[in-house]
């Protein structure tokens, strides 16, 4: 296989962090729903997984969040257009699944709206689209089936 038939991916890890049956979504400034979590830094290339979602966390929800990180649950790939540069980029992403423990979540600079979406209820196609619709979706058949 040749260098040009191969894809780039940027690699990014997102959490379902889950609390009282519902999880937690979030408004960017670009008005898109997300997860909280993003992408791997290049200087973070030896970095733990873990430590990239610590990381992560930290910054979109707060440093008074506790939580117990589970297992990769779902994973994703997503296609966008980046902000900076107005091309398209395509992220790979590993879904964790995350209990919510305690503290307050915070909105950051790079978020305008929080909501707990019902894992019973919740509609994703209203506020998702493309491979984070798709994992979102995935990620409440499986825990509706399995009950993880």
């Amino acid at each position: 296989m040749s260098t040009k038939e191969k894809d780039s991916y940027f690699v990014a890890v997102k959490v379902f962090l889950e609390r009282d049956g519902k999880f937690l979504v979030m408004k960017d400034n670009f008005g898109d729903w997300d997860l909280p979590g993003g992408r791997i830094k290049r200087d973070e290339f030896e970095t733990p997984l873990e430590g990239v979602v610590a990381r992560k966390m930290d910054q979109e929800v707060g440093s008074d969040i506790k939580y117990r990180l589970g297992k990769p649950i779902v994973f994703m790939r997503h296609e966008r257009i980046e902000d900076s540069t107005k091309e398209a980029v395509r992220i790979f992403a590993i879904g964790y699944q995350a209990m919510w423990i305690s503290g307050e979540v915070r909105t950051s600079e790079r978020h305008t709206e929080i909501m707990w979406a019902d894992q019973k209820t919740f509609k994703p196609e209203d506020y998702f689209k493309g491979g984070w619709l798709k994992g979102v979706q995935e990620y409440m058949l499986v825990k509706s089936s399995a009950k993880i």
